[in-house]
């Protein structure tokens, strides 16, 4: 089960939520910020105490009802990216507000209290890890991306990629391709030479 925490900005933030965690008993897979996802679901009981005891150290608990609307607004981003290679025919807010059958707005809203980001800054962080993954694990060229990602041009896809990442999508495939490629390099060394 995945629970949103808010205000949970550093790592002693996470420490502070796996001590309340073990305290109650509430077995975790992994604690994140913002997230932490249990073995098993919280009955109403343990999670009413969670609710206090994060309180306590200034955390908030995000309720039940909020915490589905966020998992389904991110299943839907994954189902748009993932399983629609044909042109979108609707807006990415049409196309959520109908996945999660609510208010773009109030999701938005409520995306960015819980999450710290927008929807449309979560997409592009999204696609741009997918390009990252066409990139390295796909023979495809930069435009064939770009239209698989439904950007309007591979220009559009670079200027948004360098913006996040710092490279271009080409330097970002020829670093990966060269760090394949260093362990071969390693091997062919002397082996009586010490480094410094």
């Amino acid at each position: 089960m995945k629970l949103y925490i808010k205000n949970m900005v550093c790592n002693r933030c996470k420490t502070i939520v796996r001590t309340e965690l073990n305290k109650l008993g509430i077995q975790y897979i992994t604690v994140e910020l913002g997230e932490v996802i249990t073995n098993n679901k919280i009955t109403p009981v343990q999670r009413t105490q969670l609710y206090n005891a994060l309180q306590q150290s200034g955390f908030e608990l995000i309720e039940e009802k909020k915490n589905d609307l966020i998992e389904k607004l991110k299943r839907a981003v994954v189902d748009l990216e993932n399983y629609s290679d044909e042109d979108l025919k609707t807006s990415y807010a049409d196309y959520i507000s109908l996945k999660v059958n609510d208010n773009f707005i109030t999701l938005n809203t409520l995306f960015a209290e819980i999450e710290g980001i927008t929807i449309e800054k979560y997409i592009i962080k999204y696609k741009i890890e997918r390009v990252k993954e066409l990139l390295v694990y796909e023979d495809l060229d930069i435009e064939k991306i770009a239209l698989k990602m439904h950007y309007s041009s591979a220009a559009q896809l670079s200027s948004q990629f360098k913006s996040l990442t710092g490279l271009t999508p080409l330097h970002f495939r020829q670093l990966r391709h060269t760090r394949v490629s260093i362990p071969e390099t390693i091997k062919t060394l002397p082996t009586n030479k010490h480094p410094l």
